[in-house]
């Protein structure tokens, strides 16, 4: 084939193309206009939305410090208004670390009855992340240690204290606290006897398990 046939071709195919491209436009152009627009829209809407969540989260982290602050200097008042209006008004995991610091101030402040109340909140609201509520659990069971029955503890954390749940440790402490407090020495031991065998047991709470078991063995010999 020539140069002058190849050249031929190549600008007929060139004119086709063209030809359908602007047919395309001709048909489409609203549509690929409209598509465009909805591109640069969403993407700019995206932006935004990115944008005004960092700005409402670190907005929510100053208050949140804000309120921490007054808490460790004291202002238990101060700092429980701080973390209640966050609890309505933040943005992120804010509201309920705001209501888990709530709930520490009113056990630093000697209400018991509240800070039960407020953990036990937490730890059954369903829309808050698991090891939040299961914190949340354990706080409410060791103040129910002091300030309840054993069955009030077991409602709290016994959910918590099987095998290959991380919280297993400390759930079964403040069971076994719970019995010895209850003169149960025998559920006592059961519990404080899963601690020391469990392997993964953290070293200060296996040292105050085998205390305790030492004790319950005195008790029982006495």
């Amino acid at each position: 084939m020539s140069d002058d046939n190849s050249t031929f071709i190549r600008e007929v195919n060139e004119d086709l193309r063209s030809d359908a491209a602007k047919a395309i436009w001709k048909r489409y152009r609203f549509v690929i206009i409209g598509a465009a627009v909805a591109i640069v829209a969403g993407t700019a809407a995206m932006r935004g939305w990115d944008y005004w969540k960092e700005t409402t989260a670190a907005r929510s982290g100053d208050a949140f410090l804000a309120a921490l602050q007054l808490a460790r200097d004291g202002k238990s008042d101060e700092a429980l208004a701080g973390f209640q209006a966050l609890e309505k008004d933040g943005h992120g995991a804010y509201p309920v670390l705001a209501r888990m610091r709530a709930a520490t101030v009113l056990a630093d402040k000697g209400d018991a009855a509240g800070a039960i109340a407020a953990f036990s909140a937490v730890g059954n609201d369903t829309g808050a992340p698991a090891a939040l509520r299961d914190i949340a659990r354990l706080r409410a069971g060791y103040l129910l240690v002091d300030n309840g029955s054993y069955d009030d503890v077991s409602a709290q954390v016994e959910v918590l204290a099987v095998d290959g749940n991380p919280s297993r440790h400390s759930a079964r402490e403040a069971l076994g606290l719970a019995a010895f407090k209850a003169g149960d020495l025998k559920r006592a031991s059961e519990w404080f006897g899963q601690i020391a065998a469990d392997t993964e047991t953290p070293n200060g709470i296996a040292s105050r398990a085998d205390v305790m078991l030492d004790l319950i063995a005195a008790r029982g010999a006495s």
